[in-house]
C-alpha cells in the first residue's frame, strides 16, 4: 500500500533512513534529518509503502530547477519501482516539466528502474573532502582575487555562464534569490580579476561539520594561468581560518582537470551521485 505520510510515520523513517545511509549502494537523495523531529519540519510532500501498517518505503517530491525532484524512494525488501511510479503519476499530475533524481553511483537497483521508467543519465557528480590546509597556490601575475561583499546579480550571471560548460542551476535563479542566498553570512563568494575584468569565482558554504566549495569556475579564454587553482587555495584558507574541520569540493564527470587536481592534492574521494532527468511535457 502507497499513502501519503503521516506524523506516526517518522520514527520508521528516521530507522529508515539510517538503514540507507549503511552502505553506499542504498544511498539517493533524501531528507537530511535523522530524528522524527527533524524530519517533522523537513518532510513535506512524500509518501510511504507500508508492510502490514508499517512504513518500508518512502518517497517525496520536491521543487527543483526547472521542475522538480524526487527524495527517494528508500525501500527496504523490495521493489522502488512502484514508489517511482507514484511519484512520477503525482508529478505529471502537477504539470511538472522535468523530473530529476539523485541516486548513488553504486545504487545499481534504483539506477535501473529509473532507466526503465524513461529516465536518462545527465552527469555524474563526484564529491571529495580534506582537512583545510595552506595548498601552496600563488595568486599569478596580473589576477586579483577579491571578496564579493555587494553582488551585481547580472556581473555573476554572465561570469556563470561563460564559466560553466554543463549544467548551469544558478542561472535560473533571479535577481533576489542571489542577493539573499548571498546575504547569509555563511554564503561567501570570491571573484578572480584579469585586467580588471572578472574571469573566475569561488563560492563557499560554511557549516558546523565542514565548509563545501559549492562552485569554482574559470572561463575558458583565462584558463592555464593558474586560476583555478589560487581560487581554490583562497576558498580552502578561508574555511581553515573559519575553523572549519573540513572542506569538501565536487566536481562533474566532464570536469577532469578539475577531479585530477583534487586528487593530486589529496583530497579522499567521498561518494559519485547520478543526476537523472524524464521530460514529462514532450
Amino acid at each position: 500500500m502507497i499513502r501519503p505520510v503521516a506524523p506516526a510515520d517518522l520514527p520508521a523513517l528516521a530507522r529508515l533512513f539510517a538503514w540507507m545511509d549503511e552502505r553506499p549502494e542504498r544511498r539517493v537523495l533524501a531528507p537530511e534529518g535523522r530524528t522524527p523531529e527533524d524530519l517533522a519540519f523537513e518532510i513535506e510532500d512524500a509518501w510511504v509503502a507500508t508492510e502490514a501498517g508499517e512504513p518500508v518505503g518512502f518517497v517525496g517530491l520536491v521543487p527543483f530547477w526547472r521542475g522538480a525532484a524526487i527524495e527517494g524512494p528508500v525501500v527496504r525488501g523490495g521493489s522502488p519501482l512502484p514508489l517511482l511510479k507514484a511519484v512520477l503519476e503525482e508529478a505529471r499530475s502537477r504539470s511538472v516539466p522535468t523530473l530529476y533524481a539523485f541516486p548513488s553511483e553504486e545504487n545499481q537497483e534504483l539506477k535501473a528502474a529509473l532507466e526503465a521508467l524513461g529516465f536518462g543519465p545527465v552527469h555524474t557528480t563526484y564529491f571529495y573532502q580534506t582537512e583545510p590546509r595552506e595548498l601552496g597556490f600563488a595568486v599569478p601575475e596580473g589576477v586579483r582575487i577579491e571578496e564579493v561583499l555587494a553582488l551585481d546579480p547580472e556581473v555573476y550571471r554572465r561570469l556563470y555562464r561563460e564559466a560553466d560548460e554543463g549544467w548551469s542551476l544558478r542561472l535560473s535563479w533571479r535577481d533576489l534569490e542571489l542577493l539573499e542566498h548571498f546575504a547569509e553570512p555563511e554564503h561567501r563568494l570570491w571573484f578572480a580579476y584579469l585586467n580588471d575584468e572578472p574571469v573566475g569565482m569561488v563560492e563557499l558554504e560554511e557549516g558546523p561539520d565542514a565548509a563545501e566549495v559549492a562552485y569554482l569556475g574559470v572561463v575558458p579564454r583565462a584558463r592555464g594561468r593558474g586560476i583555478g587553482q589560487a581560487l581554490l587555495a583562497t576558498a580552502v584558507r578561508a574555511a581553515r581560518e573559519a575553523g572549519a574541520p573540513l572542506v569538501r569540493v565536487r566536481a562533474h564527470d566532464h570536469e577532469k582537470e578539475a577531479r585530477k587536481l583534487y586528487q593530486r592534492l589529496g583530497f579522499t574521494p567521498l561518494e559519485a551521485v547520478v543526476t537523472y532527468a524524464k521530460e514529462l511535457t514532450r
